[in-house]
């Protein structure tokens, strides 16, 4: 048996989250096409008969702006220190650049051992991929690099059973039917957040916050969800609540179908939307919202 924990680590929209849904075949962290999506380090646990590998995804990295971000930067490099394995994930649907470079140096010169994962190329020509991965040996990553499309499903397997051989010899380390660490209720206000990014796309900034006040199962099975949607400014609090009401209704309608899905039940959600300016530079607000 083998098993261990992999750090998955890569620069903001690279598609580490849609790779560890794929890679465990269950919902475990949301995705959109906007940075700043992932803000904790969720573990993603796939489990087979001869391995278990434990994925830690994390923050995409980029330059520091205030402190919900120096918070994330931290945590991703935390992940990179406490883990068995790096599997840095890199969009090759963008090129490399010097920057990408230097950030693959960064975790590859550690102890850890490390491999990269070459991601989107079903949208991208064939031929970049080969002038890419020539790039990246030229340049001092001699590292394994496997490319990759979560979508497509692409080579997904081959990655999974490298990524299983790594992994040092040991019991599970996480219970058999555990797909995540992270509980009911953070992720109902990871599907409400995700739910926000996908339809107001580049209308509502990514700085918006979920804090769930009400989040019980009552002795129906069904269950009630109270949370706020937190917003930085007035102008965006109108645009999340739309003419009369509807942008609120229709997202929040969008949100409940989806946790209803995750949970198995029917959701009574309620929504509310609330102002707090500067809530990135708040590390009170940020605790409240962390600590899901």
């Amino acid at each position: 048996m083998k098993s261990g924990f992999i750090g998955v680590i890569g620069k903001a929209n690279a598609g580490k989250s849609t790779l560890i849904n794929v890679l465990v075949g269950e919902k475990v962290a949301i995705v959109s096409p906007k940075p700043q999506t992932t803000r904790h380090s969720i573990l993603g646990v796939l489990t087979k008969e001869n391995y278990q590998l434990v994925f830690v995804d994390t923050p995409g990295i980029y330059k520091s702006a205030n402190y919900l971000t120096d918070m994330m930067m931290k945590t991703a490099d935390d992940a990179a220190k406490d883990v068995d394995f790096i599997l840095f994930v890199h969009d090759g649907h963008g090129g490399i650049s010097d920057g990408d470079l230097e950030l693959m140096k960064k975790y590859a010169a550690g102890k850890i051992p490390m491999a990269v994962a070459y991601t989107k190329i079903d949208i991208m020509p064939k031929e970049n991929i080969a002038e890419d991965v020539k790039k990246l040996y030229e340049n001092g990553i001699d590292c394994d690099v496997f490319p990759v499309s979560a979508r497509r499903y692409q080579n997904i397997k081959k990655l999974e059973s490298f990524l299983a051989d790594q992994m040092p010899e040991g019991e599970k380390v996480i219970g058999e039917d555990i797909v995540s660490d992270k509980s009911e209720k953070f992720m109902v206000a990871e599907i409400m957040r995700e739910k926000i990014l996908l339809k107001f796309d580049d209308e509502i900034p990514h700085g918006i916050a979920i804090v769930i006040n009400t989040f019980e199962r009552k002795p129906n099975g069904n269950y009630e969800v109270n949370l706020d949607i937190i917003c930085e400014k007035a102008n965006h609090k109108a645009i999340l609540i739309g003419k009369q009401g509807r942008a609120i209704k229709e997202v929040s309608t969008f949100a409940r179908e989806g946790m209803e899905k995750f949970l198995g039940a029917k959701v009574f959600l309620t929504t509310y939307v609330r102002v707090e300016e500067d809530w990135r530079n708040r590390p009170g607000l940020i605790k409240d919202i962390f600590i899901v």
